[in-house]
């Protein structure tokens, strides 16, 4: 007998004001409503179950295309079994890391098993129109797009990321359950690699058919578990700490000062104590980082176009083997082929006056906006009618500096 498409909820947190938890997708409103209106009630503030999302969507690669990558040197790839608990004990984990050999998919028990591997979307192409449906959010705040394949029973337990995330399910069915109780445990288990919930009580419970997506707001406890084998797509989003941008920023603004740039004192006074850090010290300290309190506008923009495009990149493009000269380039250029991007080359662009800067894996060019939105978008790009010299010889740059391609015909 066919399971229930949506279970009766196991226990729901008040109400409050929240929005409805489930929609139904239509052709017009993938959604279920409007970007703007996602947006507005949804993103960052409730989970939301949206059914038909992706109807008759079909991952462009099968499990065997999945495993075969996983088995490839430099893809970050994880297979984690699930042990169930026996004797009142908790149920035990093993994650192993790739790359994997054919023998370690052969030799895995029919249940109870889940590979997950990272950035798919830099390896294959054909998911650029995946991420092309999230176009409404900002594209340098996607992350990848991870993809698992489960079978019967498997999952990776019941845990919170700290960014969004979009989960598609893309082939058989899985079940999810999360909790959006505001008092929900955080703590973890001690026992394992994994960062596992010690404690999970779901508030929501629901089965997830191809196409069916679940978004999830940062810090919600959620479990998701395949009933039979399944194919799910997760599109996660970068979402630094402010640690790490500190730390980021902090480098940044050190890295232009001279060893002669310290912390003086040359209207020292005779001390009252040796051993007290005075007010007069503290204002000394506060000159010194003089830096910090001079980062205009301009400045931030500089830094966190640079940190953002190189943030959680785990490859970097490769030059080309022979530089292009600019008789050699122009030559190629007049053909006006389209230009591809490196995968791992994050790109993102601010406005600079009338002009744009552009940053390409932490590095800055100045170019036109139109050059600018063109070279940061996915896929084949068609680059604009009109370029000056000193654009062409950026692309020129970029070009041989690998991180775009002229596809020749």
């Amino acid at each position: 007998m066919r399971p229930p498409r949506s279970p009766p909820a196991v226990r729901r947190a008040p109400a409050a004001a929240r929005p409805p938890i489930e929609v139904q997708a239509t052709p017009a409103a993938r959604l279920g409503m409007s970007p703007a209106q996602f947006l507005q009630r949804y993103w960052q503030k409730h989970p939301l179950l949206i059914r038909g999302a992706f109807a008759g969507y079909t991952p462009p690669l099968a499990p065997e295309d999945l495993a075969g990558l996983a088995c490839e040197e430099g893809v970050l790839a994880r297979l984690i079994q699930r042990r169930p608990a026996r004797g009142g004990g908790a149920e035990r984990w093993r994650v192993r890391s790739g790359p994997f050999a054919e023998t370690d998919f052969t030799s895995l028990p029919p249940r109870l098993w889940t590979l997950l591997v990272q950035d798919v979307d830099k390896w294959d192409a054909d998911l650029v129109p995946l991420l092309r449906a999230f176009d409404f959010l900002p594209r340098w705040r996607v992350d990848d797009i991870m993809i698992s394949y489960a079978a019967d029973g498997g999952g990776v337990g019941a845990h919170v990321d700290q960014y969004d995330v979009f989960l598609v399910q893309g082939l058989g069915r899985r079940r999810w359950r999360i909790s959006t109780d505001p008092a929900a445990p955080k703590d973890f288990r001690d026992d394992v690699e994994l960062k596992l919930l010690r404690r999970f009580e779901p508030t929501h419970d629901w089965l997830l058919d191809p196409g069916d997506v679940l978004y999830l707001p940062p810090d919600v406890p959620h479990d998701g578990v395949a009933v039979g084998p399944c194919m799910t797509l997760s599109l996660g989003m970068r979402a630094p700490s402010a640690a790490e941008l500190l730390l980021d920023l902090a480098e940044h603004l050190a890295e232009p000062l001279g060893e002669e740039q310290r912390y003086v004192d040359p209207d020292l006074e005779p001390a009252a104590d040796p051993g007290e850090i005075d007010a007069a010290a503290l204002r000394r300290v506060d000159k010194a980082l003089h830096a910090l309190r001079a980062l205009d506008d301009a400045g931030l923009r500089q830094w966190f176009g640079g940190f953002i495009t190189r943030y959680r990149s785990a490859q970097a493009a490769r030059p080309r083997r022979r530089a292009l000269s600019p008789r050699e380039f122009e030559r190629l250029l007049a053909a006006r082929p389209p230009m591809l991007r490196n995968p791992w080359s994050r790109a993102a662009w601010t406005r600079a006056g009338r002009q744009a800067d552009l940053f390409v894996a932490g590095s800055r060019w100045r170019v036109g906006v139109p050059l600018a939105v063109s070279l940061c978008a996915p896929g084949p790009i068609a680059l604009p009618t009109r370029l000056g010299a000193a654009e062409r010889e950026v692309l020129r740059e970029l070009v041989n500096l690998g991180h775009y391609a002229l596809l020749r015909g």
